[in-house]
């Protein structure tokens, strides 16, 4: 059994990264009074199709809840990944 690359969250620079197989894909993110803004979801085409910017959008979302955010999705791929994910539209703001 292979473990699951892990996703790191750097609070300072606002992104969630992982590493898979040697390429990095990332989600990027500014955090104002009570909001994320998800700005960016990046996964280079070495590593695409794999469900990597899913997994990041989950973390980050699933980070807001713990921080009692409310996400606003400014990235086309975390707003259809949210809408396509009913469990965390009450997240939305």
């Amino acid at each position: 059994m292979v473990d699951a690359p892990k996703i790191r969250h750097d609070a300072d620079a606002g992104r969630f990264s992982v590493v898979v197989d040697g390429v990095e894909a990332e989600l990027e993110y500014r955090r104002d009074d009570g909001t994320i803004t998800i700005l960016h979801t990046g996964v280079p085409s070495p590593i695409g199709g794999r469900g990597i910017a899913g997994d990041l959008v989950r973390a980050t979302l699933d980070w807001a809840r713990v921080e009692g955010l409310k996400v606003v999705t400014a990235c086309s791929y975390s707003q259809a990944w949210v809408d396509k994910h009913p469990e965390y539209a009450d997240l939305r703001a």
